[in-house]
Order: C-alpha cells, then sequence, then structure tokens
C-alpha cells in the first residue's frame, strides 16, 4: 500500500514538472499510437529527423503515463531505486527554474494497456502531428477492454486533441485506422501500399546478399511512390512488411512538413531498429536467427510468420512460438489459428508456454508432423533444444509475449552472446531479476 502510493506521488510530481516544462519550452509533439509498430514508427521517425532538427524520442517503449513525463524531462527510469527517482524530480525541477538546451521536437510513443490510458494523457498531451499505425482484429491488451473496437477507440483519442494547423499521419492499408480521419479537424497525410495514400510503397523485397549460392537475407528493400516519382529504398538488419511501414509513416511525416525526400530515404539506410523488432542476428553453426522477441498479438505473429515464409534459405525454418497474453476470450481460438499458419510455413515448431500448446495443436490441423513438434514450459529450456538441432543455413524465428522472455531462448542460439545487452530487449538489471 505504501509503495503504491509512493508511486502515485512520484507520477504526480513527473507529471507537473512535464508539463511545466512542454509550456515553458514549447516543443513540437510527435505522438504515435496504435496497437502494432508504435516503437518501430517511433524510431524510424526520430531517425529522419534527426536530419533536420534537435530531436528526443521516447526511449524503449516509454509509452504510459509515467515514461511519457520521464521523456519529456530526459530522464531514465528509476525502477525500485528511490536515489533515482529523487534525482528524476531533481532534474525536472533544474529544468523549469532554469533556462536549459531543449530540443525542437519531441517523439513520443503512447501506448494503452487498459481503459483510460490515453484518456488521461490526452488531458494534457497536445500533439503537433499523431500517427496511427494499425488496429488489428484481435489487439494486444484486448483482454482489459470490453472489446477490440474499444481498444481502437481509445488509441484513436489524441487524434480528436489535434487542431486544425496540426497533421494526422494514418495508414491508408487499414480501414479503421483511415475511418479516424473523419473524427478530426487536422490536416490528413496517408500511407501504405494501396492506391490513394499520399505515400505509397510498392515492390517490397527480401535483401540478399552474399556468394552466389550461399545468399544470406540481410534486410528490405521497397519503392516509395509520391508526386509522380519513384525512389527506392533499403533497410538493414530487419524483415517483414512491418519495418517498411514503419519506414512509411516516418517520410509521410516528414513529408507533411516538407522535408526533402532523399535526405529522408537516406537516413533510413541504416538506422538502429529496436531490439526484438524482425531483426536479423546470426546465429550459432552458421544459421541465422529473426528476433520477435519484444512482444507478441495475433496480427504481429502473423506478419512474422509471413516473414518467414518469403525467405528463400538454404536450410529449414523453424519457429520458436511462446504464448500471447492478454487476449482474454480470444486466446484459445487465436493460438490455434496461429498455429495453423506456422504449421504450413514452417518444418519445426517450438511452442513455448501453456497457452502455446494450442499454437501446436493448430499445426497439427495444418498437417505438420507431430515429430517435428516440441512443447516446453520455459524460454530457456526451449532455446536449449533449439541450439541443439540447429544446422548450417537454418532460419528461426523466435516469438511471444513479454512475460514468456523469448529473448532469453535468442540468448542461448544467438552467435554472440557477448554482445545481448547491444542487440536483446529486455537487458535492463531490473528484468534480470525478473
Amino acid at each position: 500500500m505504501i509503495k503504491k502510493t509512493l508511486k502515485e506521488i512520484i507520477i504526480a510530481i513527473l507529471l507537473a514538472e512535464a508539463r511545466l516544462v512542454l509550456r515553458k519550452y514549447k516543443p513540437r509533439i510527435v505522438a504515435v499510437t496504435g496497437s502494432v509498430g508504435k516503437t518501430g514508427t517511433k524510431d524510424a521517425i526520430y531517425a529522419v529527423f534527426s536530419k533536420f532538427f534537435f530531436v528526443r524520442r521516447s526511449e524503449k517503449s516509454f509509452n504510459s503515463e509515467i515514461g511519457i513525463p520521464l521523456t519529456i524531462l530526459g530522464c531514465d527510469n528509476g525502477w525500485n531505486n528511490p536515489l533515482i527517482w529523487i534525482l528524476n524530480i531533481l532534474d525536472g525541477l533544474s529544468l523549469i527554474v532554469n533556462r536549459k538546451l531543449y530540443p525542437e521536437w519531441l517523439v513520443l510513443e503512447v501506448g494503452s494497456d487498459h481503459p483510460g490510458d490515453i484518456k488521461r494523457i490526452a488531458e494534457w498531451l497536445s500533439p503537433d502531428i499523431n500517427i496511427i499505425t494499425a488496429f488489428p482484429r484481435v489487439p494486444v491488451h484486448v483482454e482489459f477492454f470490453s472489446s477490440p473496437e474499444a481498444v481502437n477507440e481509445e488509441d484513436a483519442l489524441l487524434a480528436q486533441a489535434l487542431g486544425p494547423d496540426g497533421f494526422l499521419v494514418l495508414n491508408q492499408d487499414d480501414p479503421e485506422v483511415l475511418a479516424v480521419k473523419g473524427k478530426t479537424k487536422a490536416r490528413v497525410a496517408t500511407y501504405g501500399f494501396t492506391d490513394g495514400a499520399t505515400l505509397i510503397g510498392s515492390h517490397p523485397l527480401v535483401l540478399y546478399e552474399g556468394e552466389s549460392g550461399n545468399e544470406q537475407p540481410v534486410g528490405m528493400t521497397f519503392k516509395v511512390d509520391y508526386d509522380g516519382n519513384s525512389i527506392p529504398v533499403r533497410i538493414r538488419g530487419v524483415l517483414g512488411r512491418n519495418p517498411i511501414y514503419s519506414a512509411l509513416a516516418a517520410l509521410a511525416t516528414g513529408n507533411a512538413l516538407g522535408l526533402n525526400m532523399i535526405t529522408m530515404i537516406e537516413s533510413l539506410v541504416s538506422y538502429d531498429t529496436p531490439p526484438g523488432r524482425l531483426r536479423l542476428i546470426p546465429g550459432v553453426k552458421n544459421s541465422l536467427i529473426i528476433d520477435d522477441t519484444y512482444n507478441a498479438s495475433p496480427i504481429a505473429a502473423e506478419t512474422a510468420l509471413n516473414a518467414l515464409l518469403e525467405l528463400v534459405v538454404r536450410g529449414r525454418k523453424i519457429a520458436v512460438l511462446g504464448d500471447m497474453l492478454e487476449l482474454g476470450k480470444y486466446s484459445i481460438e487465436e493460438h490455434k489459428r496461429i498455429g495453423e499458419i506456422a504449421g504450413r510455413v514452417c518444418g519445426i515448431l517450438i511452442t513455448v508456454g501453456i497457452r502455446a500448446r494450442g499454437i501446436a495443436e493448430g499445426a497439427l490441423i495444418a498437417g505438420m508432423d507431430e515429430n517435428n513438434i516440441f512443447q516446453f514450459e520455459n524460454s530457456r529450456e526451449a532455446g536449449k533444444h533449439l541450439e541443439s538441432i540447429l544446422k548450417a543455413g537454418d532460419v528461426a524465428l523466435l516469438k511471444g509475449s513479454q512475460g514468456i522472455r523469448m529473448e532469453r531462448a535468442v540468448e542461448e542460439v544467438m552467435l554472440h552472446p557477448e554482445d545481448k545487452e547491444k542487440i536483446l530487449c529486455r537487458q535492463d538489471k531490473e528484468w534480470s531479476k525478473r
């Protein structure tokens, strides 16, 4: 009880300081919302804006009532260390009392884990630009809402906070997202692969490099079409369409501000994509790991499996899939559905967790040989088994919800585990205790 009260007091103080800092320095704000791809989109926008402005972004996935004020104040998460929280409060006070150099733009990730999360943020945060990424049929955290539509409505609240001089940037390919343009007075820009978007992506392909017969996937390539122009774009170190959507969102945002398209595209060639989001990592025994372990929802799992499907590889395709949490009444059906997709995509399936047994069941329905399905209760065991069966040329996709800690399985099979703190998600000391 005392700990909860102290947390509420700290949040209240930091929130008050953040509001005063915004009032004093008047930075322009980009807010990224939606159920899929927020962090990747935030980081892509940061990469683009950094070429033109003094900009700050949310660190990692600071997207909550505590994470957003910390970003505004430029402070770290204090976790359970009271000294760090005291220093954070003093740093915020210093920004208010003194005149300091402060970013022109803030790129903020805004998430909704529970009803009312974004509503409370919208009461004090007034973005200049709001990007909405996607509204899937079964979004993450839906367990805590009355319906998927309720999640979407929560995520769309910041769009209503935009003024007529603001910009709403929408995913043209998602009808539910596109419908939000009727709820704002702001100007609207769109991106996607369908006709009618302001910026249209086309010709998405996996980028391969290496000697003939031994090519390895190293990223994605696509074209962006706008105003009669068609320009190629390359993104290294990631796979699938999600990184392309993030790049298109960033380009559409910059284009709305009149930024130079060539300079923006150049900034995306080697930008640092976030850990645990379809990142390519060299694996042991000359294998390749697709690390998508940050979190999992049905649409994200389906997207990851489609990325695996599109690969041309010398060896086998392996999927290591953990529980998808917080799906409520949709859990059984969606785990089984993802299993059926996995059964058609990969030759070997490894599941982690109780709920993921439904994935194994779905794979059997799809016709996968039961001898190629392995089930484990924790990610370490799954990683050790994966390490024992990997062969040269194999590609393994690893994915699961945060609570399943699938990054631990990646650690077991990555070629350079000594680099895990730079490459994997959830490497803070606080996470190591959980």
